[in-house]
């Protein structure tokens, strides 16, 4: 790889030749001076970068002490959380305060619905999930498990199809009630002086109409801010048999989108970063496309042009095609070789995306593209993996240096606060409070922030079996203490509060049961994995008015942090050999499913199966809790050595056996000693304990670039 001098600073040839020739033009920066600038961001930062790392190393060594001398379920949570505080561990709570966001965009401030996160680095994904701010309400229930009826047979199934479209309208009835009668029985919709024929039980919520007001083409409705379609077409295939010509019922989906440069990619080099800012740019620029094949045709996806209504008193609405997109950089932990200081190390990874992404996203800013992502003229990057308050404030002064050096307005780089970390969860209001003028999201991650709760208390002795975490005190408190402090800073009309990720993207008739509970949390958003499930989701948003509800959970009184920082300690180890048996090959099954498509393929995010053959979507924060899991059981003599290797290798022929239909996919059971998959794999627990912060990046990335130089 060569390399380019720009102000003592060296960065990739390839790096400098994709900026300078695709990212610059149309930004009107001065080339010279924009790498002048560049290179002074990472003379400034990259110390103080190094500096919080290591407070992040010594913290967790003094806890490691602590429990080392204080084995077991804590019992004087006093003394625990003085020692805490002793160390800079927990930080005073600030005074009242409230954030000052302005220029966040209605989807982000005053509106509540899904949102979707995609690994960018997938095109024809991300223009799915680019495109699924709509989708058709009639698909989401055909193809999914929701009725109780399945299609039978090839091609359409009449019957299904019809318990389809029965099941749809009984839902517009109570989403869209009718002033007497039931949609079922409409025989035609129109639009008389402005109202809707048949009249609804609230004529407000009629928005507009495409077409002739007689014979509309287009009805347009809204419950709790989110639009409905309904699809008329007398020549359609469904409504030429229907009796109203209804043709679908189409959703307000995906009001948001996490195009994802994190958890659910693999981006170990300089071209993986290329390729990942390449994406970004065509979606920030409009132009991004994907030419691929389906069902023997040749199909070419591109983001979805903006929709047009005639609104009820005759003016002209348009609605966006798109979800607002959000770009989530990397944490502040890894570095990547696309950048050296210099001494002759790595540049941080976190500091390259913050100047990369927020450059490109310029194109959106300064209107480059016949698409507007933000209509407020503001950047969205989601930045994961913060540990307290210090590391939210270099975040925040991080954006101004970057919006200082692309010459944009104070605050117009908004930032999401990944509430994933033991010590960001503990002081919340801290981590707020230090991005206060720009913070536009929180959103907890029940994943990473279980993977960093085994990783800190690590020492305090053995945890529950993984799938007992869901129900212990600590996750109950996380949860609705986000919320609730999230609130209590002002977040809400400012800001996102979000809940975390639907993992079983089969399993819609449990989702739609049971994600309900994220609106009635007060959360304005939750995690979905896929377009189907984002229209699904959009369901429980008609159903719950979070806005009107948040007044009553303001009033809750906030989980005591006593109760957030207690670890989920067994009290009883005395597991039979088979429950212990059991949760080895768990986890090593999810280790080995989700490490083999990382390292050999590249696929940061997929549907992996788990141990019953339930496919799950699977991202490094999954890795975290399973190695952690079990290097947590070794160190506290639960399981051997032996047990452990066992379990690998008998689940590596399992996870071979489940990617036997792939004819690319090698088999790790094959050759245990040359499959460096199977040997990542292992490394994660064997070496879990000295990971930083139990993170899996350092493991996979040195992995897979082996795999790529055996390639």
């Amino acid at each position: 790889m060569s390399y380019i001098n720009k102000s003592g600073i060296e960065f990739a040839s390839p790096l400098v030749d994709f900026i300078e020739q695709k990212c610059l033009p149309g930004t009107g920066l001065n080339v010279d001076e924009f790498w002048q600038n560049a290179a002074g961001i990472f003379k400034k930062f990259a110390p103080i970068n190094k500096s919080l790392l290591a407070v992040r190393d010594n913290l967790q060594a003094k806890i490691d002490v602590w429990h080392n001398e204080n084995p077991g379920v804590i019992a004087d949570m006093d003394a625990y959380t003085a020692f805490l505080t002793s160390i800079g561990y927990l930080v005073p709570e600030p005074a009242k305060f409230s954030v000052t966001t302005e220029n966040a965009d209605p989807e982000i401030a005053t509106m509540a619905g899904p949102q979707l996160v995609v690994p960018v680095l997938n095109a024809r994904f991300a223009l799915n999930a680019a495109n699924a701010r709509w989708g058709s309400l009639y698909d989401a229930l055909y193809g999914t498990d929701v009725l109780d009826s399945k299609p039978q047979g090839k091609g359409f199934d009449a019957v299904h199809g019809g318990n389809v479209i029965v099941w749809a309208k009984d839902y517009l009835n109570k989403a869209l009630p009718l002033a007497s009668g039931s949609h079922a029985d409409v025989a035609a919709y129109k639009v008389v002086d402005g109202v809707l024929s048949p009249a609804l039980k609230d004529a407000s919520q009629f928005v507009g109409f495409v077409g002739d007001a007689a014979n509309p083409s287009i009805i347009l409705c809204q419950k709790n801010g989110m639009h409905i379609q309904l699809l008329i077409d007398r020549e359609g295939n469904i409504g030429k048999g229907d009796k109203a010509g209804l043709n679908d019922v189409v959703l307000e989906s995906a009001l948001t989108t996490i195009c994802d440069m994190e958890d659910s990619i693999a981006a170990v080099d300089v071209d993986d970063k290329i390729a990942t800012y390449t994406n970004w740019l065509g979606l920030m620029q409009g132009n991004l496309q994907e030419t691929f094949e389906k069902n023997g045709k040749s199909l070419t996806r591109k983001l979805a042009a903006d929709l047009t209504f005639t609104k009820a008193d005759g003016g002209e609405l348009t609605l966006s095609g798109r979800s607002v997109l959000l770009v989530r950089n990397v944490g502040h932990l890894m570095t990547n070789s696309a950048v050296k200081l210099a001494d002759g190390s790595e540049g941080p990874e976190g500091i390259l995306d913050a100047i990369v992404t927020s450059l490109i996203a310029m194109h959106d800013v300064k209107r480059n593209s016949k698409f507007i992502n933000s209509h407020a003229g503001s950047i969205y990057i989601v930045k994961p993996k913060m540990h307290g308050p210090d590391e939210a404030a270099l975040t925040n002064d991080l954006f101004d240096a970057v919006e200082d050096l692309l010459g944009l307005d104070r605050h117009t780089i908004k930032v999401g606060v990944m509430d994933e970390e033991r010590r960001t969860s503990a002081n919340l209001a801290a981590c707020i409070q230090a991005v206060s003028g720009r913070i536009m999201f929180i959103n907890t991650g029940f994943l990473d922030r279980t993977g960093d709760e085994f990783h800190t208390s690590m020492r305090a002795g053995a945890f529950i079996r993984k799938a007992e975490v869901k129900n212990s005190g600590w996750i109950q408190a996380y949860e609705a203490r986000n919320v609730q402090i999230g609130l209590d800073c002002g977040l809400s009309g400012r800001a996102q509060i979000g809940k975390g990720m639907w993992a079983a993207p089969d399993m819609m008739a449990d989702m739609l049961e049971q994600k309900i509970g994220h609106p009635k949390t007060g959360a304005n958003t939750a995690w979905v994995p896929s377009p189907t499930a984002a229209t699904l989701h959009a369901m429980h948003y008609h159903d719950v008015d979070v806005f009107a509800l948040r007044s009553e959970i303001a009033e809750r009184e906030t989980p005591a942090l006593a109760t957030l920082m207690t670890p989920p300690i067994a009290t009883d180890t005395n597991w039979p050999d088979d429950i212990v048996q059991r949760e080895l090959e768990n986890n090593a099954q999810g280790i080995l499913g989700y490490v083999v498509r990382w390292i050999d393929s590249g696929i940061g995010c997929s549907k992996v199966p788990d141990m019953d053959d339930v496919g799950l979507m699977e991202d490094r924060a999954t890795l975290r809790i399973s190695s952690q899991h079990i290097a947590n059981w070794l160190v506290h003599d639960i399981c051997t050595e032996g047990q452990v290797n066992a379990a690998f290798e008998k689940m590596a022929a399992k996870v071979d056996g489940q990617n036997a239909g792939d004819a690319t996919y090698t088999a790790m059971s094959d050759d245990f000693a040359n499959s460096i998959a199977f040997k990542a794999a292992k490394a994660l627990v064997f070496e879990g304990t000295v990971q930083p912060n139990g993170y899996t990046e350092p493991l996979l990335h040195a992995f897979r670039i082996l795999k790529k130089q055996e390639a």
